[in-house]
């Protein structure tokens, strides 16, 4: 009888806790906001469903003891207001929130309109003549007394281009820029004298700017612009960075935009706002009576958002999409970027430089934060998962301000205007951005945020200067395993204010990420890049690869795979695969730790970054732009690697260490380092050597330095064997004289300038030998020859395959002999001697 009670108690508890599920609210466009919210009589939004779902909470309800769930049916959800997630929204970690799509299907939230009624437009004043009957025109929509102002637009879900003088990728070169008078002259290339509501977007080093213009004044082939302010103010105030002068690279480039005069190829629109008409021209497969054309109304999807003391918990996201976010401040301040999208409010050159923080300092600047489709500020534990941010013209996703233990994980965001994923406080509109942030009350910090297995794709293609993942003043975050690809500018950028002094940041981490196809525009660039000082931090396992040729670079030579730029201090930057050893460490602070970086790292550091295997179907949404633009190579194979070599007078078991401490705080990996007696030799691709010399000077005060950065013979295995090379490589580098006659010395550099011509056997033993490449460097008459042999192989193996069957190398090897000589330290029948590998 016992064990019949037994059964009985058991099965009622199952029978309650049954009852025990999560409350579930449903949403469908079929809905009304009179419903209960059930399955069969759901409401209509999704902020209704949130204040059913805070009521429940209110009054202690017990179907929310195991949490909630906001369940959203199929469709398209057109937002006239934000969303809006209080505290009193929260739940609890027995107890959450989730807001979710119905299995398998589209929940878009949109911020967007859509534009019909298009016709074949008549006669329009200013449109250039090859456009003419080609143009299609429609009503800008009314919302309440106004006319909806707008800066995109989609048609299909492509991103249409808003009418600009220079088409594709082409921009013209300023002719100058009168920083007192705050104007700029141009060459004029079509007639925009009447043109109103013109801008000029100007790239200047790392960010450009959209400018309004004024005034347009014309004279002859040239037009000098003014401009509205407060960006005019601003635009020529501020220092850094400013628009560029130069005879070497060209002046900073520009177009124009938003004018009917711009409108000359299919794809472009422009918006007459005062006529309250919208053209376009439509592309080849484009029917504008079925299209579906899109332009943005809200400039914010989703706020979340408490306070210091009463922050959002618990509520989590996932399979959503958010969709048609705008941004109208540049439309109506201008756009005067600082960095990372920063706009600047206010910004000057100090008269007598020299902060208490930075004594050389000269440039002062306080930023605003542009707007992002989604916000989120003092919340913590809350989530998105699996959700979707697409065409946005600003950030996609911010976590900007006392956050804490959010997770932001198997997301996409794609054909965003500015930022995929911004996170933490950058500086506060009141202070000045080179002044260290260090709040008193620490919970304003952005503290163990975890962005994972996110693909950014197609971001910053609004305003160039943005990133794929920027964090500003960030404690405990972890950065692992995304991938972000098609980005104008760096991948990831981690910290602020250009400092070494204590601040709020430490502990961050960037970890087995794949960043690739970045650097589209811009330049003083990196895959990931950081700022100021952040105590056990770490950048590991990361895979860096592919930064474009862009087009109208400051410097063409200013990009890089890894970049800790000023203040950087206290970060370990271990075991990345970059394809060369790019590296800048500009003004670092100490404590910086580099090991183990370059092309030579372990094959699973690249299998295992990026996506992990349950996140890559999201590659299947990767951007792939119709033509590509050229990638930069700096590698082994390309030859613009170069040695330095130390004479040291100490004992080299002494030195050893401390230069190799030299070539970590410089991001050279230890790798690279050679020694033969008292010589060590560096051979690597260094950004500045000068700098690195006069280091090397300054830790070694008696020690010879020299530079060989003079290549006079080069054999490569693609041009002269016509064979692919391997993709990675042991260097085996000598080293010998040259004898002392200078005749001598001049037949021995014309016997190499004419060998594959007039010795073509020896090209052809290299190439028997599986050589990748020969170079051979000279430094007075002093030589480095260095070979490149496949990975793992034997030089001794190999070598005697240069002479199989061939005697014509056996002659120019006694022909060469009379020429060298051995290096101060050799034996007397010693020639060439080997540097062996660190």
């Amino acid at each position: 009888m016992r064990s019949v009670k037994t059964y009985l108690v058991l099965f009622i508890t199952l029978l309650l806790l049954g009852e025990l599920k999560a409350a579930d609210i449903y949403v469908s466009l079929k809905g009304s906001d009179h419903n209960p919210g059930t399955k069969t009589q759901p409401v209509a939004t999704l902020a209704n469903a949130l204040r059913k779902a805070r009521e429940l909470r209110r009054l202690n309800d017990p179907s929310v003891r195991n949490g909630i769930n906001i369940i959203i049916e199929q469709g398209v959800y057109q937002l006239d207001e934000p969303v809006v997630v209080r505290p009193e929204d929260s739940g609890s970690a027995a107890s959450p929130t989730y807001i979710t799509a119905v299995k398998n299907e589209t929940i878009v939230l949109s911020g967007g309109r859509q534009i019909s009624g298009w016709k074949k437009a008549a006669e329009i004043t200013g449109l250039p003549e090859i456009a003419k009957n080609k143009v299609w025109v429609a009503d800008v929509p009314e919302l309440g007394n106004r006319l909806l102002e707008f800066r995109q637009l989609w048609v299909n879900g492509k991103k249409a281009i808003r009418a600009r003088d220079c088409n594709a990728d082409s921009m013209q070169r300023i002719l100058s820029w009168d920083f007192n008078k705050r104007t700029c002259k141009i060459p004029l290339s079509k007639n925009i004298a009447a043109a109103k509501g013109v801008e000029m977007v100007i790239q200047q080093w790392w960010a450009i700017a959209n400018l309004r213009v004024k005034s347009l004044n014309v004279t002859n082939n040239e037009a000098e612009l003014a401009f509205m302010e407060p960006e005019s103010r601003v635009q020529s105030e501020h220092p850094w960075p400013a628009p560029w002068l130069s005879t070497k690279t060209g002046n900073s480039p520009f177009y124009l935009t938003n004018a009917i005069q711009f409108l000359d190829q299919p794809g472009e629109w422009y918006e007459d706002l005062q006529n309250g008409k919208v053209y376009y021209w439509p592309l080849a497969d484009e029917n504008l009576n079925t299209a579906e054309v899109i332009v943005p109304y809200l400039e914010t999807l989703l706020k979340m958002e408490g306070s210091i003391d009463h922050q959002v918990s618990h509520v989590h996201f996932k399979n959503i999409s958010f969709q048609h976010a705008g941004w109208l401040r540049p439309s109506h301040f201008g756009h005067v970027p600082h960095q990372a999208g920063m706009y600047m409010l206010d910004a000057y050159k100090l008269k007598v430089p020299g902060t208490p923080d930075k004594k050389t300092l000269e440039n002062q600047a306080w930023v605003g934060r542009p707007a992002a489709a989604v916000e989120v500020a003092y919340a913590q534990h809350t989530s998105f998962e699996s959700c979707r941010f697409e065409h946005h013209a600003s950030t996609g996703l911010d976590y900007r301000q006392g956050t804490s233990n959010n997770l932001i994980k198997g997301n996409l965001f794609k054909d965003i205007g500015g930022s995929g994923i911004l996170l933490g406080i950058f500086s506060d509109e009141a202070t000045e951005v080179h002044l260290p942030y260090k709040p008193k009350d620490e919970r304003e910090i952005c503290t163990n945020e975890s962005i994972l297995n996110n693909l950014i794709t197609n971001a910053t293609n609004e305003d160039w200067g943005c990133v794929g993942i920027g964090a500003g003043y960030v404690r405990g975050i972890n950065i692992a395993h995304n991938e972000i690809a098609e980005v104008s500018y760096s991948g990831i950028s981690m910290g602020w204010g250009w400092t070494k002094s204590s601040n709020a940041m430490r502990n961050n981490t960037i970890r087995a990420n794949r960043i690739h196809h970045y650097g589209k525009y811009l330049y003083d660039v990196a895959g990931i890049y950081t700022l100021s000082a952040q105590p056990g931090s770490s950048i590991t396992g990361n895979v860096i690869d592919s930064i474009y040729k862009a087009p109208y670079p400051h410097d063409p030579e200013h990009w890089f795979y890894l970049y800790t730029d000023e203040g950087s201090s206290y970060f370990t930057v271990k075991d990345n695969w970059t394809p060369a050893d790019k590296y800048l460490q500009n003004a670092n602070g100490p404590g910086n730790v580099w090991l183990n970086n370059g092309p030579g790292v372990g094959g699973n550091i690249k299998q295992q970054a990026g996506l992990e295997p349950a996140y890559q179907w999201l590659r299947k949404e990767s951007y792939v732009p119709q033509s590509r633009q050229r990638i930069n190579e700096v590698s082994l194979q390309n030859g613009k690697q170069l040695v330095i070599e130390v004479i040291l007078k100490t004992p080299v078991k002494a030195a050893k260490d401390s230069f190799k401490q030299v070539c970590i705080q410089q991001g050279i990996p230890v790798s690279s380092v050679y020694q033969w007696n008292n010589r060590l030799l560096l051979y690597a691709l260094m950004a500045s050597p000068e700098n690195l010399m006069k280091k090397i000077r300054q830790q070694f005060n008696n020690a010879e330095v020299k530079l060989y950065d003079k290549v006079f013979y080069t054999f490569d295995r693609s041009t002269h064997c016509g064979l692919e090379k391997v993709k990675e490589w042991d260097n085996i580098i000598l080293s010998a004289n040259l004898v002392k006659d200078e005749k001598l010395q001049k037949a021995y550099l014309d016997y190499h300038a004419t060998q594959f011509e007039k010795w073509p056997e020896v090209a052809k033993g290299f190439c028997n030998a599986d050589f990748q490449q020969l170079r051979i460097f000279k430094s007075g008459r002093q030589l480095m020859l260095v070979i490149s042999i496949p990975k793992g192989a034997s030089l001794d193996e190999l070598n005697p395959k240069t002479t199989l069957n061939n005697p014509r190398v056996d002659e120019w090897n006694q022909i060469m002999k009379k020429y060298q000589e051995g290096i101060a330290g050799t034996k007397p029948d010693e020639t060439w001697v080997f540097f062996s590998k660190e």
